[in-house]
């Protein structure tokens, strides 16, 4: 029997719940980019606004492979400078059907979340090292209609429990190399 996909914030959760991983969620309208989200958080209180907000980004190598790569969201990155840090090979941005079938979410709501779905284990977790540095962690769940906060050491139990092992590097200071 194949378990299906979560794919709404309450499944998720639920999810995040049944496994013991605190966490705090608050909604919001739909935001699609970081500037939206950066001007609406400005009205949060600022214990909410503390840890790294984060920008994710799925993509996949000519080999077919499928990488997730998840940095704070102020970071730029040059996509033709990632492949050789991460081990890749010509990286461009994933479809929203290969995202679907693979994540179980739709192009502005991509999030290291979505992991949970990968249950065959295709999508290395790559995480940008100065996230890490943080305590706390925000990350959209499953929908961009919220966030959901957790502390760093939560964030790699929800990994593990997903089954992945995250590549951990400075996106960078690699890219530059």
């Amino acid at each position: 029997m194949t378990v299906p996909k979560l794919t709404t914030r309450a499944q998720f959760l639920a999810w995040l719940g049944e496994r013991g991983i605190p966490h705090e969620t608050r909604e919001h309208p739909a935001l699609h980019t970081v500037e939206e989200a950066q001007a609406h958080r400005a009205s949060w209180p600022p214990h909410e606004r503390e840890g790294a907000f984060c920008k994710n980004l799925f993509l996949k190598d000519k080999k077919g492979r499928l990488f997730l790569i998840v940095t704070e969201e102020h970071r730029e990155l040059k996509l033709n400078s990632l492949s050789r840090p991460i081990g890749s090979a010509r990286l461009s941005f994933g479809n929203a059907e290969l995202m679907w079938e693979v994540l179980g979410v739709r192009p502005g709501s991509v999030t290291p979340f979505a992991l949970v779905n990968d249950r065959e284990g295709r999508v290395t977790p790559v995480l940008d090292a100065p996230m890490l540095d943080h305590e706390r962690l925000h990350y959209h769940p499953l929908e961009n209609t919220a966030t959901t906060g957790l502390s760093r050491v939560n964030f790699l139990k929800f990994l593990r429990e997903t089954g992945h092992e995250p590549l951990i590097l400075d996106l960078v200071a690699a890219g530059q190399d």
